[in-house]
């Protein structure tokens, strides 16, 4: 019996201590702590030029597209018929390959964002996660999302995470 009460005694304990521990809630804004990584002015300009070139492709595309479509109308009207319509074939499947090449350069150009961006956002997810366990926060927020509406007064530990990954 009296193992029971000391038992309850000791849950009861540990309850109240746990429920008069407050918490720590703290914030950060991760737009302003991305844009200080080296890493994502690196993937910037990366992401960049493989815009470039896949715009370039696409307006290569499109010149040779004009060039045949001019060379077609300038001659159409002394064309013989079985030139024409392989003339018109050819016109339609460039213009089937110019937009079969823009969407796959769109999944493209997705693809190599989320695989330049993807290891850069982890290792700033974690340097927040790390830095919030280290500093014993319950709660940490992000402030550039903008979905806290209001909150009561919390720390800003975007100092404490610009240390974790070594930014000034």
């Amino acid at each position: 019996m009296k193992r029971i009460y000391l038992l309850l005694a000791v849950i009861c304990y540990s309850c109240a201590t746990a429920v008069s521990q407050p918490l720590k809630v703290g914030h950060v804004n991760s737009v302003e702590l991305l844009q200080l990584m080296p890493e994502i002015k690196k993937a910037d300009s990366s992401l960049l030029a493989y815009q470039k070139q896949l715009e370039e492709a696409n307006q290569t595309m499109l010149s040779e597209y004009q060039a045949k479509l001019t060379e077609y109308q300038k001659g159409e009207a002394t064309m013989a018929d079985a030139i024409r319509e392989v003339k018109q074939q050819e016109i339609a499947d460039l213009q089937r390959r110019i937009t079969d090449f823009q969407q796959t350069a769109q999944d493209r150009f997705q693809a190599k964002k989320e695989e330049l961006y993807t290891p850069i956002l982890k290792k700033a997810e974690d340097a927040i996660k790390a830095v919030a366990k280290e500093s014993g926060y319950s709660y940490v927020f992000d402030t550039s999302a903008g979905a806290v509406i209001y909150a009561q007064p919390s720390d800003d530990i975007m100092h404490l995470v610009k240390k974790k990954l070594g930014l000034k």
